[in-house]
């Protein structure tokens, strides 16, 4: 005897079965569905800012304020305020930062600073055209939220940070958000939609933070209002004035020169992982290498030893030795012929050139200084401040146009004369050849962290890059890649180095290279 499923059952079945074969390949309908439900892309696409303001409660009876905006690129700003008691995070286009409710400002890094800027390009995308956006969407599955059936989409940006966003299946609103902002598990939903210069805006919004929750009743939203950029950006209050950059960056300049030859002394391990993903966010591809490396006239002579997760063999070591081992001798022969050169233009009374070079000359002239403050940053003081490009900067040689399409943040310490950490991103696309060589995408980013080491030098310890890049006008890449540097190990000055030295015994039967004494 079969038994008959009950009704409700066989209905729900029925109604999975027709959506994943109608939905389940296609997140861009079900986006498109929401846009339409909530005012078309003509008027989301229109809108340049966006505000709320409302009364919460949590769930322990105290009542407070709660404040969003969002401001065309990527400006993104929150406050919960209870009392004399504010939780802030914000994104200004350039950093990130936040104020905790022990009422201390501080910029974000790291995932947490990523996490931000992910919101700011989330928010005000509004997920009209994803794909101009740097936004992948993928169907994630069906999900229940509060009694109610929903499609569930993943949401990846450019630099790999993931929202889930689940709509209503049969009205395509959105119902509710779940992603890590500033290193807080938050999850967000909405209802009581009412219109608003054309869009829908919900009115009731329940907030989820870690372990609090608060009850949002909006009471004024405001569509293309009035919003100033000092909303976003780091309170003047926690401002310091600017030092002389000039003279502070030729400072760091003449002893990053110095630092070259110490460096030259060093040697040690980077690891890489390198992550490609599709137009969905999905990972297609990922590759992780371990090299050993030493530096050489100021450039890193690397060895790979280790792909992912296995030595190399007997043979794939001997090639790569072979093609450090050129790597060094075409290095020497660049420094000889610069040397040669250098030496018969001060014989001619030629002045140097270094026409190639981004100087300091180049970013003070590209670039506009902001928000700078004082912090700490792994145990130290620092100088912090933002980057923008200076519109009335006009770019000619190919390192300037470079510059003045980045937009950033800089972590110096004034002590050692050095920069700490820089985050940049590209403002707009930045075509090599027209385009026709490549065209590296709005939003491709990278960051860069080094330590002050033995009390003597500066060294790389962690550098981050998401590019998003077309090539010959063919295909799109998007690729991530994150590279640690450790194990530093100064050597005798006097000694001969190996550049592949093995790991563990089953490594020892790889061959050797040897490079040359250090000067």
């Amino acid at each position: 005897m079969r038994m008959k499923p009950p009704k409700a059952l066989s209905s729900l079945l029925l109604f999975l079965a027709f959506a994943t074969s109608t939905y389940s390949q296609d997140a861009q309908k079900i986006v498109d569905q929401y846009i339409k439900a909530a005012g078309g892309s003509k008027a989301l696409s229109k809108t340049q800012t966006l505000t709320l303001e409302g009364i919460f409660h949590t769930t322990d009876g105290k009542a407070g304020t709660y404040t969003l905006s969002t401001k065309l690129p990527n400006r993104y700003y929150s406050e919960l305020l209870l009392g004399d008691t504010s939780e802030i995070e914000a994104y200004n286009g350039k950093s990130a930062w936040h104020r905790t409710t022990d009422g201390e400002f501080s910029t974000l890094v790291g995932p947490e600073g990523s996490q931000l800027e992910a919101a700011a390009q989330y928010y005000n995308s509004h997920l009209v055209d994803a794909k101009k956006n740097k936004l992948g969407l993928g169907f994630a599955g069906f999900s229940q939220v509060r009694g109610r059936q929903a499609f569930e989409i993943e949401v990846t940006t450019m630099t790999g940070v993931k929202r889930r966003v689940f709509f209503v299946t049969q009205t395509h609103v959105m119902l509710k958000e779940a992603a890590t902002i500033g290193g807080i598990e938050t999850q967000i939903l909405y209802n009581d939609y009412r219109a608003t210069n054309g869009i829908k805006i919900p009115y009731r919004i329940e907030l989820h933070r870690g372990p609090e929750t608060y009850d949002v009743a909006v009471t004024r939203a405001a569509v293309n209002g009035s919003v100033g950029e000092r909303v976003f950006d780091f309170p003047k209050k926690s401002q310091v004035q600017l030092p002389d950059l000039k003279a502070l960056f030729k400072e760091i300049d003449a002893n990053q020169k110095a630092i070259d030859k110490i460096k030259e002394n060093y040697a040690g391990t980077r690891s890489e992982e390198e992550t490609e993903y599709d137009k969905t966010g999905k990972v297609t591809k990922r590759e992780l290498r371990e090299s050993t490396f030493f530096y050489l006239d100021g450039q890193e002579v690397s060895t790979l030893v280790r792909k992912d997760g296995k030595p190399l063999s007997d043979q794939e070591q001997k090639k790569e030795n072979e093609r450090a081992q050129k790597r060094i001798e075409e290095l020497q022969k660049h420094d000889a012929k610069r040397e040669a050169k250098e030496e018969k233009d001060k014989e001619q009374g030629k002045e140097k050139k270094d026409d190639d070079d981004v100087g300091i000359e180049t970013f003070l002239r590209a670039c506009q200084f902001v928000n700078p403050r004082r912090e700490r940053f792994r145990g130290q003081d620092v100088l912090v401040f933002d980057f923008e490009p200076n519109p009335e900067f006009k770019p000619r040689k190919l390192a300037e146009k470079v510059v003045h399409e980045l937009a950033g943040v800089v972590w110096i310490d004034e002590k050692a004369h050095d920069v700490a950490r820089l985050e940049a991103y590209f403002v707009g696309d930045f075509r090599f050849a027209g385009g026709l060589i490549a065209n590296l995408q709005k939003g491709t980013s990278f960051t860069f962290e080094q330590a002050f080491l033995n009390n003597e030098v500066w060294l790389p310890t962690y550098e981050e890059a998401h590019v998003g890049v077309r090539v010959l006008l063919l295909k799109s890449f998007k690729v991530n890649a994150i590279t640690r540097y450790s194990d530093y190990k100064k050597f005798n000055v006097e000694s001969i180095v190996s550049i592949a030295k093995p790991k563990s015994p089953a490594d020892a039967a790889a061959p050797e290279t040897t490079a040359p004494k250090p000067r």
